[in-house]
C-alpha cells in the first residue's frame, strides 16, 4: 500500500486497514515459525505498511488536536 493510497483512506477505513494489516502479519509471522513462507519479503513489507498506516493516524490524530487547540 503506497502512501498516496493510504492519505485518501477516511479515519474509519485507516483504523480497519490497521487492524487488518496487524492481524495479518501476526498470521504471516507464526506461520513463518512453524514453516518457511515462500516469500519472506512479505513480512517486511507488512511491517511497513502497518507503519505507514501508523504514521497517518498519528499524524490526522496531531492534526486535530491542534486544530482544537487553536
Amino acid at each position: 500500500m503506497k502512501n498516496a493510497d493510504i492519505r485518501n483512506l477516511s479515519l474509519e477505513d485507516l483504523k480497519n486497514q490497521l487492524k487488518t494489516e496487524q492481524t495479518s502479519g501476526q498470521t504471516m509471522r507464526f506461520a513463518h515459525a512453524i514453516s518457511p513462507l515462500e516469500n519472506p519479503l512479505r513480512l517486511k513489507q507488512a511491517r511497513k505498511n502497518v507503519a505507514r498506516l501508523q504514521t497517518e493516524l498519528k499524524r490526522r490524530e496531531n492534526e486535530q488536536a491542534t486544530n482544537t487547540a487553536n
